[in-house]
């Protein structure tokens, strides 16, 4: 189902406040308490947000959300991100690229590049690539799940193995408080782990809302990518990069007035 401007604006307040109330929702926009409790149920059926007695707050869990509603969340974020990665992938490079919208979006943005070696269990990935002839672009085998397109299991991970890439752009599901990085499927962990053992320089491309989340299983830490690419990271994130060398590369303007020394280059 796709959702309206008002159920995108209210989910994207969820993700800066962590819940939203019934009341609040229907004095800003002028709407029925009625109205707003249809709008978050709308939300809650496709388990974007859950709800709590007055209102809702972002979901997290066991199960993560639908591709397709993905898509729509932190969208400009994500393309933001997207066009800073690229920046950072120089024309003849071999590099990875696993399943999820974030890194669908640095995919979109690389199209401009030349001579570029891509692996991928991502289709959606593969699939944006496909037509341009400067990619050469290699598909990892094994199963192919539904929701999102993402190829997964033993047969990828030793398809991964058989590579050593330059680069390798990885998404998450969540990022704890304590710098872990997590996801939802066990299998695609073990192709993400995969990846990030056979690259030479991994990048973490993940908007803020990964802050805000939880998933249960734990693919590595931050301490284990060179470079980490967001929107906005909360001071926390900043200081487990500084400690561990991580470049932090920000596309906010409030990570400039912030000191970040990456923020103009990665807007640029």
């Amino acid at each position: 189902m796709m959702l309206s401007e008002r159920q995108l604006q209210i989910l994207e307040a969820a993700k800066r406040s962590g819940r939203v109330a019934v009341d609040d929702l229907a004095a800003r926009y002028e709407v029925s308490v009625q109205t707003i409790r249809k709008d978050l149920n709308d939300l809650c059926d496709q388990r974007l947000l859950a709800r709590v007695h007055g209102g809702a707050v972002l979901s997290s869990g066991v199960e993560n959300v639908g591709y397709d509603a993905r898509r729509v969340i932190a969208a400009d974020e994500k393309a933001a991100i997207g066009r800073a990665v690229a920046d950072l992938i120089p024309d003849r490079a071999s590099l990875f690229i696993n399943i999820g919208t974030t890194t669908e979006a640095v995919a979109h943005a690389l199209l401009r590049h030349a001579g570029l070696m891509v692996i991928t269990n991502n289709i959606n990935v593969a699939t944006a690539l496909r037509p341009y002839p400067e990619m050469e672009v290699v598909i990892a085998g094994g199963v192919v799940r539904r929701s999102d397109g993402g190829i997964v299991g033993e047969a990828a991970v030793d398809f991964i193995r058989q590579f050593k890439v330059d680069f390798a752009v990885i998404g998450v599901s969540a990022i704890d408080g304590d710098g872990s990085l997590l996801d939802f499927d066990y299998r695609e962990v073990r192709v993400a782990q995969a990846i990030i053992g056979n690259a030479r320089h991994v990048i973490l491309a993940a908007d803020s809302s990964k802050f805000e989340r939880s998933a249960p299983v734990r693919i590595g830490h931050l301490d284990q990518v060179q470079t980490f690419v967001t929107d906005l990271a909360p001071p926390a994130i900043r200081s487990i990069c500084a400690a561990a060398e991580v470049r932090m590369i920000e596309t906010r303007p409030e990570a400039a007035a912030r000191g970040s020394p990456d923020a103009d280059d990665a807007r640029s």
